[in-house]
């Protein structure tokens, strides 16, 4: 239990594939300008990073080394188009708003370096949960950053949710305050950027704060030395 304990954590906070090791910054910054379109993007990428290190788990054994990456990237893209044609059916407005973006999840280094570092090396449980922590924790940075841009940038939060989950999520806009003219700098991807910045700041804060409430560990006892003197 404390095995998977560290994996959720790792996904989650200490190894945040957003936040420490910045991964996946393309799509992050280009699609988060709202709330709706980062949790539909970071939906997709967790479905494929999961269903990738599944099926990589269960191939481990046959594949022979000197292929395994090849073999792992036409894994991850038959599940990406997979993933792709099913938003393009039952979301076909998302589709549209994710642009070139969705199929770009097959060069996501976050899904490639998953199944090399951890699916590969691992059996099909941890693997799967591995890649559902993974999967959450750049989800939740993605929505966090969709959610500020959205409310910086035109006084909304959760519009255009019908392109989400249907035409009956119309009502699910929530307008926090009304503005004449967008602030476009929230809502472009140099926003994104400082945006981002200030995210990964205040996450290295926490960790800060963390670390100094930990009790300092405690010093080794000193050892006395006795001194022989040869006596004559």
């Amino acid at each position: 239990m404390s095995n998977y304990r560290d994996i959720a954590w790792q996904g989650l906070w200490k190894n945040n594939p957003g936040l420490v090791q910045l991964l996946g910054l393309c799509p992050l910054l280009a699609v988060t300008a709202t709330l709706t379109n980062a949790i539909g993007l970071g939906l997709a990428t967790l479905v494929v990073l999961v269903g990738s290190n599944v099926l990589v788990s269960l191939v481990r054994e046959f594949v022979p080394k000197e292929i395994r990456i090849p073999v792992f990237v036409m894994i991850i893209a038959a599940l990406v188009t997979c993933v792709q044609l099913l938003i393009n059916a039952y979301a076909y407005g998302l589709y549209l708003s994710l642009g070139i973006f969705l199929p770009l999840i097959v060069t996501n280094c976050v899904i490639i370096g998953r199944a090399e570092a951890f699916a590969s090396r691992n059996n099909v449980v941890k693997a799967a949960f591995d890649g559902l922590m993974m999967g959450l924790g750049f989800t939740l940075v993605l929505m966090l950053l969709g959610a500020c841009r959205e409310i910086l940038g035109q006084g909304t939060l959760f519009d255009g949710a019908d392109l989400l989950l249907g035409d009956w999520a119309k009502g699910l806009t929530i307008h926090l305050w009304q503005v004449d003219t967008n602030f476009l700098l929230a809502m472009l991807p140099p926003g994104a950027f400082i945006a981002m910045g200030f995210l990964i700041a205040i996450k290295n804060m926490i960790d800060k704060q963390l670390e100094a409430r930990k009790p300092a560990p405690e010093a080794a006892p000193a050892v006395t030395r006795a001194r022989i003197t040869k006596v004559s």
